[in-house]
């Protein structure tokens, strides 16, 4: 699944390269903070972040890359009010789709809220790796985690 997210990361690059570096950390950061389970950092990151990131949606790049931070933010408050459930108010459109890593048929997804929330992890991730280079080490050492998730999809989308 290494090359699997390495090609993810080569496909979005060229969506993602002109994000501004602070835009980038505030980016890694939620995505960080999501991951070590500081769950309130989380919001606050992906808050900053979403205050950041251009909200016109003119571009589809931006449009998916505003929604996985907001299907982060509303996890994150779920699991900082300890409920556990993968939240399901917020999904990607059909125009967004075309940007994430895991694209299933709806009769082939078991978990419909974990898979949108695996998703926004995987390409919060990838635009923080694209674009913030001062946290590559911290993003590196979180790079597994990533992977383990796109392997539960492994089987799934044939790559087995």
């Amino acid at each position: 699944m290494e090359q699997f997210l390495k090609d993810y990361i080569v496909r979005l690059t060229p969506f993602y390269m002109s994000i501004p570096e602070k835009t980038g950390h505030e980016i890694a950061s939620a995505f960080l903070a999501f991951r070590f389970g500081i769950y309130a950092n989380a919001i606050n990151e992906c808050t900053i972040a979403l205050s950041l990131v251009p909200g016109d949606a003119r571009k589809d790049s931006d449009a998916v890359l505003r929604k996985s931070l907001q299907i982060i933010k509303v996890n994150a408050d779920d699991l900082n009010n300890s409920l556990v459930d993968a939240d399901l108010s917020l999904t990607f459109s059909d125009a967004e789709r075309a940007f994430v890593a895991v694209k299933l048929p709806p009769e082939q997804v078991e978990d419909p809220g974990t898979l949108e929330l695996d998703n926004a992890l995987v390409l919060v991730y990838a635009v923080a790796v694209i674009a913030s280079p001062d946290d590559e080490q911290a993003l590196d050492e979180h790079r597994k985690y990533v992977t383990k998730i796109l392997s539960a999809y492994k089987r799934t989308l044939g790559l087995v």
